[in-house]
C-alpha cells in the first residue's frame, strides 16, 4: 500500500534550541559524560554513540543532528527543479532582482477566435509563464488570459506557487513530468534569475553543512529582457560571475556544472554533438554531461546514442557521463545499456535490482548509483520505503550517495533525504560517512580539487565528532519544508519532543 502524503501549505520554520538536541542525554557511553575534548577523544566512540543516540533520540533531536552533520556533495541536482516556489515567485515578479525581465502567467484559458497564427508559447496550462516580449505578440483576446506575475492576487499567488511543486496526494509522475517545467517555461531562459536560484541553493546548503554541489545548467537558449538571445558564452558568464561573487564565496560551497540533454528530443544526437564541443571548451566549470528525461519514452532509449558517442570519443578527450537510468518500477536493460555507453554514474538505478548480471557487475565497482529517496516515493516508483532497493545496494557493495533530484518541486531538503535513510533503514555512523565520502570520491571534480574536498570532508567530520564528544556542536534553526512535515509530522508539531 502506497504511503499517501497530504502536503501542508508552503513550509514551516521550527525553532530548536541547543538544549533540545541533547547529545549527552541520549548517550549511554560513560565516555560522553566527560565534556573535555582531549579526554573524550581518547575513549569516545562515535559509532557506538550514534547507535545509542538512535535508540532514544526524538524525531527533532535526530533531525537536528543530521542537519548539523557534515555532508559531502549533492551529485544529482536539476537546477531548474531545485528552486523553491517562493523563490521563483519573488525573483520572477521583481525586475530589480531578475535582471529587468517582466513576466506574465496564464490565469485563465479562455479560447478566442483570431486571424493571427497560434503562438508556439501558447499552452492549456494554468500558470504557464511567458516573458513580456512573448506576451505582446499574442492576440488581444489571448493576452487577457495572462496577468503580470507581480499583480497576482494572494489566491493566485498561492496557486502559482502550488502549481510548480507536488503539493497534493493526487499529484505524481504525470503531473511532475508534464506540467512543472512547462509552467516555469520562459523563467528558466533567464540566466540572471536562474543564477540567483543557484546562489540560494548554495546558501541553503551552507546551512545544511554541504560542501560540494554538482548541478545541471544549460545555457544554449537563454534570452535577454528584450527577447534577443544570449550567446552560450554570455549566458555562462552570468553564472561564473555569480559564483565568483562575495555572496557565493561566503557559502564555502564548491560548485561544478553538468550539461543536461533531454534524451527523447528529435534532434538529441545533434544537440549532444554541440554539448560535447561546448563542455570541452569549458572544462574548468563543466565537469560532465547528463542524459535526462523519462525512460518510458521509447525515443530516449540509451542505445540510440551509441554511435554518436563513439564518434565523439574519437574527437574529444574523455568527458565524464552521468546518465539517468533505471528510474522505473519494472525490469529493463537501461542500466546495463547506459553502462555500455560509458556512464560513470547512474541516476536513480531503481530497477537494477531486477537485473542480476548488472547488479553483480556494479558490486564493489567504480559505478555509483545516485539515490533519490524522496523523488522515488513522490513519483510513484516505489509504493513505500519497504520496497526501496537502497539498503540492498548500500550493503552489498554497490557505491551509493544520497541526492535531492528536484528538491524545489518536491519541497524537500538534503537533510530530509538523510533523515529518511537513517530512520527507515537504520544506517550506522560508518554508513553515513561512507555516503559522504562516495559523494565526493565519485564526483566529477578535477582530481586535485577532489583530493582537497575529500581532505576537507575528513577534517570536518573529525571536528564534528570532537564536538559531539564534548557537547559543543553549533546548532542552527532548521527549516522544515512541506514534505518532511507530512512524512514525520512530529517535526512540525507544537511539541518539542
Amino acid at each position: 500500500m502506497r504511503l499517501r502524503l497530504t502536503f501542508l501549505p508552503f513550509y514551516f520554520v521550527v525553532f530548536i534550541s541547543l538544549s533540545s538536541f541533547a547529545y549527552k542525554s541520549v548517550a549511554a557511553s560513560s565516555a560522553v559524560a566527560d565534556s573535555s575534548p582531549s579526554n573524550s577523544n581518547s575513549s569516545f566512540s562515535m559509532p557506538l554513540w550514534f547507535e545509542d543516540f538512535k535508540k532514544t533520540a526524538s524525531p527533532r533531536q535526530m533531525y537536528q543532528f543530521l542537519h548539523a552533520m557534515p555532508k559531502g556533495g549533492d551529485l544529482h541536482h536539476h537546477l531548474s527543479g531545485s528552486g523553491f516556489s517562493e523563490w521563483w515567485y519573488e525573483l520572477g515578479s521583481d525586475p530589480t532582482k531578475n535582471g529587468g525581465y517582466t513576466y506574465y502567467t496564464q490565469v485563465n484559458n479562455r479560447k478566442c477566435k483570431s486571424d493571427k497564427p497560434q503562438s508556439d508559447n501558447q499552452s492549456p496550462l494554468r500558470f504557464h509563464t511567458i516573458s513580456e516580449t512573448t506576451w505582446v505578440t499574442l492576440p488581444d483576446c489571448l493576452q487577457q488570459n495572462y496577468t503580470e506575475l507581480a499583480l497576482l492576487n494572494e489566491d493566485q499567488k498561492q496557486d502559482f506557487m502550488d502549481s510548480i511543486r507536488l503539493h497534493t496526494p493526487s499529484e505524481g509522475r504525470d503531473e511532475f513530468f508534464s506540467t512543472h517545467w512547462q509552467r516555469l517555461n520562459e523563467l528558466t531562459a533567464n540566466p540572471i534569475l536562474v543564477s540567483k536560484i543557484l546562489l540560494r541553493n548554495m546558501q541553503e546548503y551552507q546551512k545544511e553543512n554541504l560542501q560540494y554541489l554538482e548541478t545541471q545548467v544549460n545555457v544554449r537558449y537563454a534570452k535577454k529582457p528584450d527577447g534577443s538571445p544570449y550567446s552560450p558564452d554570455e549566458a555562462l558568464a552570468v553564472y561564473t560571475d555569480m559564483l565568483a561573487s562575495e555572496e557565493a564565496q561566503a557559502t564555502q560551497v564548491t560548485v561544478r556544472l553538468q550539461y543536461a540533454l533531454v534524451r527523447f528530443l528529435p534532434d538529441a544526437e545533434a544537440q549532444l554533438e554541440w554539448i560535447y564541443d561546448f563542455v570541452d571548451k569549458h572544462r574548468d566549470i563543466y565537469v560532465g554531461i547528463n542524459l535526462v528525461g523519462r525512460e518510458d519514452d521509447k525515443n530516449g532509449q540509451p542505445t540510440r546514442f551509441a554511435s554518436t558517442l563513439r564518434k565523439l570519443r574519437a574527437k574529444y578527450p574523455k568527458i565524464l557521463l552521468a546518465f539517468h537510468a533505471g528510474e522505473s518500477e519494472t525490469a529493463d536493460s537501461n542500466v546495463r545499456d547506459t553502462l555500455l555507453l560509458g556512464a560513470e554514474r547512474i541516476g536513480h538505478g531503481l530497477n537494477t535490482i531486477f537485473d542480476p548480471d548488472t547488479l553483480l557487475l556494479m558490486r564493489n565497482s567504480h559505478y555509483l548509483i545516485e539515490i533519490n529517496l524522496i523523488s522515488n516515493l513522490l513519483l510513484d516508483y516505489v509504493p513505500n520505503y519497504d520496497s526501496h532497493p537502497f539498503p540492498e545496494y548500500l550493503r552489498t557493495g554497490i557505491p551509493t550517495a544520497l541526492s535531492t533530484d528536484d528538491r524545489g518541486m518536491f519541497d524537500s531538503t538534503l537533510t530530509d533525504e538523510f533523515y529518511i535513510a537513517v530512520t527507515q533503514f537504520n544506517l550506522s555512523w560508518e554508513e553515513l560517512l561512507n555516503l559522504g565520502i562516495n559523494s565526493l570520491q565519485y564526483s566529477f571534480l578535477q582530481p586535485d580539487v577532489k583530493a582537497q574536498q575529500l581532505a576537507l570532508y575528513h577534517q570536518r567530520v573529525a571536528e564534528f565528532e570532537n564536538q559531539v564528544a564534548s557537547d559543543t556542536v553549533p546548532t542552527q534553526t532548521p527549516t522544515f519544508r512541506a514534505f518532511i512535515c507530512t512524512f514525520e509530522s512530529q517535526l512540525c508539531s507544537g511539541d518539542k519532543d
